[in-house]
């Protein structure tokens, strides 16, 4: 493969899932600044936040229903063309949240359109992880694997960035004028990506081991079923796998927000400005990361990753309690950059490397999205819960981080290193 269809790969690769978080930053700001007031409308402001909220929620959970859905289609049809699907309406729902009229212009119908345009939104979310991935990761040449598989989970930094850029524009507005009509811009801009996405992703033909596969005709005909008959053990262990780079990433980059301000004195900018610059350390490192997992192995390097998060679990909230901006942005960049950045760049193409062809795509999203259920979405809500039942003490946070690293490394004993083999051999975890 030549170095523009590389190219190509990569960036078709990368935009769905920058587009993925855009969305996932931009719609829980929105959520608190404007949806609770003008969609979910209430005369208690409270219960309006908890609806907005609500609805934030909804896209986790039928994200699952999503992965189930166009994982079949990726193991049956083809990643290219699953990828267009879950572009085209993970793309075309953001952007018509942009359009919709308050609560004052259409009563009721708002906010029910608006969760409507969420579920619509989730489902396409839950499968545009796996296919991008393979998309990388099934293109790559095998010695360069783990760069390729790397450059798809830089979406998650990249797309909080756009999103922290795109708000904090529009909030330079004055606040009629962002109410009225400057919280929809980035909504409707979103469009611009979308149509890049599409455009880069046509121009790429299907991926060579889907090729092989349909060739000599080893396609699951319910690739669900076939994934649990012959590979729920390595379901299993990506759900393990997954959890010391979900909750960990929460706790660093969203719990810190709440706990940094309301437990330690910080303002709440300094406290993203901490975050910020995490994020950007991390989308560094990532494809570095990636590309030395290509010459030290993937087990390796998440291993090493996911004993540093062990370790580092106290450490942290004792520098957050210095009480210094210095020693709050040490502590995030360590733990959001460096650390967490092996683990999260090995991930994707080590889940790739444990499924056969013919299933690959339903089990690295069922491991990714199980996984990110249970360990992300929860992860803010126990460490908050644990502050409360200990008087605001972080010993319990630090636990459970540590807690989740064990629950990793013990999923990790099962998993063979394959960085040196080719991607389709029959051998798997």
């Amino acid at each position: 493969m030549d170095k523009k269809q590389n190219r190509k790969v990569l960036i078709a690769s990368l935009v769905g899932s920058s587009i993925e978080w855009f969305d996932y930053f931009l719609y829980g700001t929105v959520a608190a600044l404007v949806f609770n007031q003008y969609f979910f409308h209430s005369d208690n402001p409270t219960v309006g936040l908890l609806l907005a909220y609500a609805s934030f929620a909804l896209a986790f959970f039928i994200r699952p229903l999503g992965g189930i859905i166009f994982s079949h289609i990726g193991d049956r049809i083809g990643r290219k063309k699953t990828l267009v699907l879950t572009l085209t309406i993970m793309g075309g729902s953001t952007v018509l949240m942009g359009f919709l009229p308050t609560y004052e212009s259409i009563g009721v119908m708002a906010p029910i359109l608006l969760i409507v345009l969420r579920l619509i939104q989730g489902i396409g979310l839950g499968g545009e992880w796996g296919g991008a991935v393979l998309l990388a990761v099934e293109y790559a040449p095998k010695e360069k694997r783990g760069f390729f598989g790397s450059v798809p989970q830089m979406g998650v930094t990249i797309g909080m960035l756009l999103g922290t850029i795109a708000l904090s524009i529009m909030t330079l507005l004055p606040e009629e004028q962002f109410i009225s009509w400057g919280w929809r811009v980035p909504f409707i801009m979103s469009a611009l990506l979308v149509f890049f996405g599409l455009w880069i992703r046509k121009g790429i033909d299907e991926t060579p081991s889907f090729k092989k596969a349909k060739e000599s005709g080893d396609i699951a005909k319910v690739p669900l079923v076939e994934t649990m008959r012959t590979h729920w053990k390595e379901v299993i262990i990506s759900v393990g796998a997954k959890v010391v780079e979900t909750a960990p990433f929460y706790i660093f980059g969203t719990f810190i927000v709440s706990y940094a301000t309301a437990q330690l004195g910080f303002s709440r900018t300094e406290t993203l400005n901490a975050v910020t610059i995490g994020t950007i350390v991390t989308t560094i490192l990532i494809p570095i990361m990636g590309s030395l997992s290509d010459k030290i192995g993937r087990k390796k390097l998440y291993v090493t990753g996911t004993i540093l998060m062990a370790l580092y679990a106290f450490p942290y909230f004792w520098m957050l309690h210095q009480g210094s901006v210095a020693w709050l942005m040490i502590a995030t960049v360590i733990g959001l950059g460096i650390i967490w950045a092996p683990i999260t760049a090995v991930l994707g193409t080590m889940f790739s490397e444990i499924f056969k062809s013919n299933v690959r795509y339903t089990g690295i999203t069922l491991g990714y999205q199980i996984g990110a259920a249970l360990a992300g979405g929860t992860a803010p809500l126990i460490a908050t819960a644990l502050l409360a039942a200990f008087n605001d003490s972080y010993v319990p946070v630090a636990l459970y981080i540590i807690l989740c690293a064990v629950i990793s490394l013990i999923a990790m004993i099962a998993v063979r290193e394959r960085s040196n083999k080719d991607l389709d051999e029959e051998e798997v975890a």
